[in-house]
């Protein structure tokens, strides 16, 4: 059920993509978020899925385990090209029935919103599934260096964002747990109503927060055992090293997004002579 969700999830692999500087990752993560929000055509939308594809390719991720990550978010993306549909704001009316009005170039937007959503969760995914939590912490607390000169607790947000990543699956596996063990004493989860199904959810709440709290307060047992504290003189077993395959990666997004800004100049060209 929810184990089928793999967002957050570290996917160990040796590839190309895997043993890049995760600092590097990073920013070419924030790089690529930018893009799709740039790409404004459907060429543009095909270079990033060749990218992205690409990506996949040379991490050696399984292309069933990405498609895991979209699960999750799949009736939000359903959701959002129904409003885009029938909420659009153009004047021309396509077509009218009932109450609903379906407006000249919805389908499209409707489309390429559907297309944005759905590459900004592979494309984010990718991040958590070629980067381990350690090196996704140091990667973050060495962007933020600059941020400790105002007093910034960089070390202590950067193991924040690293802990909350890594608690996402396991939050999963243990309401797919909950959820087991509450359909073994008569609950039904597989009712189509969903209100149904949203009362019959209620009850993993609570044992939910509870597992969290618990989970919670047994890693910070476990931290203060190991005398863990965020001090400046930590020192780390790996220290990041720029390579051959970061300015590859670099190389290959910066010319994607060079493209996008090319290709949308292009449209607005053709657009202004029509």
């Amino acid at each position: 059920m929810l184990n089928n969700v793999s967002f957050g999830q570290y996917y160990p692999r040796k590839s190309f993509v895997h043993k890049m500087d995760a600092r590097i990752k990073l920013l070419l993560t924030v790089l690529y978020i930018v893009t799709v929000f740039l790409v404004q055509t459907y060429s543009g939308y095909i270079a990033t899925f060749g990218v992205l594809l690409l990506t996949i390719i040379v991490a050696r991720i399984p292309i069933k385990t990405v498609l895991k990550s979209v699960k999750a978010v799949i009736f939000l993306i359903l959701f959002t090209v129904v409003l885009n549909v029938f909420f659009y704001s153009g004047e021309e009316i396509l077509c009218s029935w009932w109450i609903f009005t379906i407006k000249k170039g919805a389908i499209d937007f409707a489309i390429r919103m559907a297309l944005r959503l759905l590459f900004l969760v592979i494309g984010t995914s990718l991040l958590t599934f070629t980067t381990s939590p350690v090196e996704l912490t140091d990667g973050l607390e060495s962007l933020m260096t600059p941020l400790k000169f105002i007093k910034f607790p960089v070390h202590d947000v950067a193991v924040i964002m690293s802990i909350t990543l890594r608690f996402i699956p396991i939050l999963m596996e243990e309401a797919d747990k909950i959820i087991m063990a509450q359909s073994s004493r008569g609950a039904d989860f597989s009712s189509k109503n969903v209100f149904k199904k949203a009362k019959a959810m209620l009850p993993i709440l609570i044992p939910l927060f509870i597992s969290a709290f618990r989970r919670a307060e047994e890693l910070s047992l476990a931290m203060d055992s190991r005398c863990y504290n965020a001090t400046d003189k930590r020192t780390r077993y790996k220290k990041g090293k720029l390579g051959f395959r970061d300015f590859v990666g670099a190389f290959v997004f910066l010319a994607l997004l060079a493209f996008v800004i090319v290709d949308n100049q292009v449209l607005r060209l053709l657009v202004f002579v029509i």
